[in-house]
């Protein structure tokens, strides 16, 4: 028999540096979760991409038990890092403040695939370009 969920909560969490601290202590702690076996095996399972941004989501059962689910990065993010700008243009119409190629654009859709809902290459390339153009990053080729 299935155990019977009680909640699913949706964080974002640096990827191998979970801490008991907010957002994860107070959103695990109000569902009864053990926030101490949580962060360990985020981090275990994380520890492979360090410092980046993952989106998790985390299904608490009657019982207090948990498991959950590590997206990928936001494109947002990844975005940044291909571009190696610290934030998205205030403007993004008028001020271009980066410039990330196609074959960036492209890797970046291949990571975010599974997320995105598309089932081709070419229509999640599209996608993350209108994600790089509303943050005020011209793409080349």
């Amino acid at each position: 028999m299935a155990k019977e969920a009680l909640t699913k909560i949706k964080l974002q969490v640096t990827g191998g540096q979970a801490t008991p601290a907010p957002p994860v202590g107070p959103a695990l702690g109000q569902h009864g979760v053990n926030i101490g076996q949580f962060v360990t095996q985020f981090n275990e399972k994380t520890k492979d991409s360090p410092g980046m941004l993952l989106p998790v989501e985390i299904s608490v059962f009657k019982d207090k038990s948990f498991t959950f689910i590590i997206k990928s990065p936001p494109a947002a993010v990844l975005l940044k890092k291909a571009a190696g700008i610290a934030k998205g243009s205030s403007e993004p119409n008028r001020e271009k403040i980066g410039v990330v190629t196609g074959a960036q654009i492209e890797e970046i859709a291949k990571i975010k695939m599974p997320d995105l809902n598309v089932n081709k290459l070419e229509m999640a390339s599209r996608i993350i370009e209108g994600t790089a153009h509303s943050m005020g990053l011209k793409v080349e080729g």
